[in-house]
């Protein structure tokens, strides 16, 4: 379908119309003079044969010449669908002040910061990829998107923060994945969490109605465990022991059909979206071609001059 970007131009269509208005007219006109004329045969002796029809074929190709040129000037442009990739990965790091610990070196938080980078490093680029934090909340620092730059910028500037909602970090991912658009594919996208955490909730909804949420919005979250049952951090001048709940990560995995890791390798975290699948959805966007018009009215000129010349020695 042929539209114009920039439509008002079509106006340049009233003086091409006025111009073969004007010729149908002349050619009209002529023809009543010619009949005033009684002796025909008398008439035919004197004036020399015309060109009969061949001479409105150039001045046809010269009017289709000027009309391909007053509709390139409203820059013409037809639809083209560009598939888009609506598989999402939402990455949810704990930046709660247990991640502080350096019984993974150099700290959880450091190592959590490393592995996620790998992870985006790895993921396919046609992917989208959103980011949360959580602590006392959860926050979306960057909504799903292919920018891989934006991401890996927010990792590096997570800081610590108090409490562990690891619920609410799961309920925030997946109101992020919901803004994906459909752009034309059906149903929501295929998506996966991966929520990288050291310890007990300790504020927000609850994991298991986070795990029912996922569980219907049909979302795996694999989750990832950074720390030792050692693992000790100073909070206000004492020091407290923050051991890894890993039995409530394993659980949260497993009943929404993710995976459960204790290690962040970048092989294991492949597995994350290996078996994913793909949505793909279309943008629409306009191809001008503007410079096909220009070229047939180059065409069309070309052909009413060199018809023009051969049959009458002028142009039209």
């Amino acid at each position: 379908m042929i539209r114009f970007l920039q439509p008002w131009w079509l106006l340049a269509l009233l003086p091409v119309a006025l111009v073969a208005a004007a010729y149908v007219w002349r050619q009209l006109r002529r023809r009543d003079y010619a009949l005033r004329f009684t002796n025909v045969e008398l008439l035919r002796s004197l004036a020399p044969r015309g060109l009969g029809w061949r001479k409105h074929v150039s001045a046809g190709a010269l009017l289709l010449s000027l009309l391909a040129l007053a509709l390139a000037m409203a820059r013409p442009s037809v639809d083209r669908e560009l598939p888009l990739e609506r598989a999402t990965i939402m990455l949810a790091i704990d930046v709660s002040l247990s991640m502080e610990a350096s019984d993974v070196a150099p700290t959880r938080l450091e190592a959590a910061q490393v592995a996620a980078k790998q992870f985006v490093e790895e993921l396919p680029a046609t992917y989208n990829l959103g980011l949360v934090s959580f602590a006392k909340s959860a926050n979306v620092l960057v909504a799903p998107t292919k920018d891989r730059s934006a991401i890996t910028a927010a990792i590096d500037g997570l800081t610590l923060a108090e409490a562990t909602a690891t619920g609410e970090a799961v309920f925030t991912c997946l109101d992020a994945i919901r803004t994906v658009p459909a752009d034309g594919a059906n149903g929501a996208p295929p998506a996966r969490i991966v929520l990288l955490s050291d310890g007990y909730r300790t504020t927000g909804r609850p994991m298991e109605e986070a795990a029912g949420a996922a569980q219907a919005a049909n979302v795996p979250v694999s989750t990832i465990a950074f720390g030792t049952d050692n693992g000790t951090v100073d909070i206000g001048g004492q020091l407290q022991r923050v051991p890894v709940d890993r039995l409530a990560l394993a659980q949260l995995a497993e009943s929404t059909s993710g995976f459960f890791y204790e290690a962040a390798s970048v092989a294991e975290l492949k597995r994350v979206y290996e078996d994913m699948g793909s949505s793909i959805g279309h943008r629409v966007e306009p191809r001008e071609v503007t410079h096909w018009y220009a070229g047939f009215a180059l065409l069309f000129g070309l052909i009413a001059a060199g018809l023009s010349l051969i049959w009458s020695s002028r142009l039209p």
